[in-house]
């Protein structure tokens, strides 16, 4: 049977080879394992530490290796990088059980020609108090960011161009660890003190004040396994999620769209919210996703949900006007590199051509919006171009619509300013860093 080591170290090799998610990574070689619950937990930190600490652990790392860490092998690679993060993060891991246990994985992961190099390097770190040593922050602040809370220097250097040098710390803090869990009590069937009183304190969990029917949980592992989700009792979905779904203000009896849906979470709010009643129209591109929002509405019983594959880029007159249109386009992810953190080294090149799929998402998504209707546009990222420059050029070319003021009682709970966009930083209320903008349909077209 494969240890914890073994299974995150196999899990950063499918992240860092084949392009995995890390989540799917991770539960893939957890199901292979055959590890108990304490060890599969040791697994998940490990992995995720890893996978968040890279920067800095290959800075550390340099100092000692003389070839190259690029030169070296996936495997090889992981398990330094694993090594230095025992010796340098977790505590209840004594350092020479950490190299120990490296020289030991080389052989189990084939690399056996490896372990003299690999105990070589970790001795070296450790006859040096193994210390990360990071530089003097000096001039390049960029560069000891970047190093410091391993977020890759571009990406520092655009959020602090973005949104100032006030909120860079804060939200680069926040960019790492483990995030908080969220979940929904389906508002048709309890609410956030039903769950509470059936679960107890074994989870503890505690309902968010404010935000109606929402939970947080503490308690990591399978949310599947709580009492109460074969009943349809929740669902899991962040509180950023929850806070986009209200501002739509769907109500009963209400014909809604819900542009890009999978995985489901807002079409399954949104349909709480009208009660159950009216018509929710969920799509999504790929036959997968939508047999994974049929799924998650059936268990929660929420009949009024619809799920179909469509192209949400292309406009559909046969489907007719919503009263709600929610737009959660795809986007580049950087609010949530805490939940998936590969999402930090994709080269913001990549990124380029993302706002004008977006742009054309949201036309696409406007011409569904009944006169006197509202639209939402949202994003799980922290990019202006995918955010704000695509709101304001919306605005500019379709004078059919309007900036509306989104719920007052959002914007209290966020803590901001009463205004038709909201940008949330997870440093702001504890969410995923999220971005929405509401309209409404002031005239029947331009």
């Amino acid at each position: 049977m494969k240890n914890a080591r073994q299974t995150a170290a196999e899990a950063l090799i499918r992240v860092e080879k084949g392009g995995a998610y890390s989540n799917i990574a991770i539960d893939r070689a957890l199901e292979e394992s055959g590890l108990d619950g304490r060890d599969r937990a040791f697994a998940t930190t490990l992995f995720y530490g890893v996978l968040e600490r890279r920067i800095t652990l290959d800075f550390a790392l340099g100092r000692y290796c003389k070839t190259p860490l690029g030169q070296l092998s996936p495997a090889v690679r992981a398990i330094l990088r694993q090594a230095v993060y025992q010796i340098a993060y977790m505590d209840s891991v004594p350092p020479s059980a950490a190299v120990n246990e490296a020289v030991e994985l080389t052989r189990a992961l084939g690399q056996g020609r490896a372990a003299g190099f690999v105990n070589g390097v970790l001795r070296s770190f450790l006859r040096d108090g193994g210390e990360l040593c990071l530089p003097d922050r000096g001039e390049d602040r960029a560069k000891y960011l970047s190093l410091a809370y391993s977020v890759p220097e571009p990406l520092v250097r655009m959020w602090e161009a973005q949104y100032g040098e006030e909120p860079l710390k804060p939200l680069l803090c926040a960019a790492g660890g483990r995030p908080p869990l969220y979940v929904r009590a389906n508002s048709l069937r309890t609410d956030a003190a039903g769950l509470l009183k059936r679960w107890g304190e074994e989870t503890g969990a505690r309902e968010v004040q404010g935000v109606p029917c929402c939970v947080a949980l503490e308690r990591s592992g399978a949310v599947e396994k709580l009492s109460g989700f074969d009943e349809g009792l929740f669902h899991v979905q962040d509180l950023s999620s929850q806070l986009c779904a209200a501002a739509l203000e769907a109500r009963p009896g209400m014909r809604v769209l819900d542009a890009c849906a999978a995985p489901g979470g807002k079409s399954f709010t949104i349909a709480q919210w009208m009660g159950g009643e009216g018509e929710l129209l969920a799509g999504d591109l790929y036959p997968a996703k939508v047999r994974r929002i049929r799924e998650g509405a059936a268990r929660l019983g929420l009949g009024n949900v619809r799920a179909m594959q469509r192209d949400a880029s292309r406009h559909d007159p046969e489907m007719g006007l919503f009263d709600r249109v929610l737009c959660d386009a795809p986007c580049s992810g950087l609010g949530i590199i805490r939940r998936k953190p590969e999402i930090r080294y994709k080269p913001l090149e990549e990124l380029r051509e993302l706002p004008g799929i977006q742009y054309k998402i949201l036309e696409a998504s406007a011409e569904y919006v009944t006169e006197g209707g509202v639209l939402v546009y949202s994003t799980c990222t922290l990019n202006r171009r995918e955010n704000e420059e695509n709101v304001g050029r919306f605005l500019r070319e379709h004078p059919e619509f309007a900036p509306e003021e989104l719920p007052e009682w959002i914007c209290s709970f966020a803590g901001k300013k009463q205004d038709f966009q909201m940008t949330l930083f997870p440093q702001d209320c504890g969410s995923d860093g999220f971005y929405m903008a509401r309209f409404q349909r002031i005239s029947g077209g331009r």
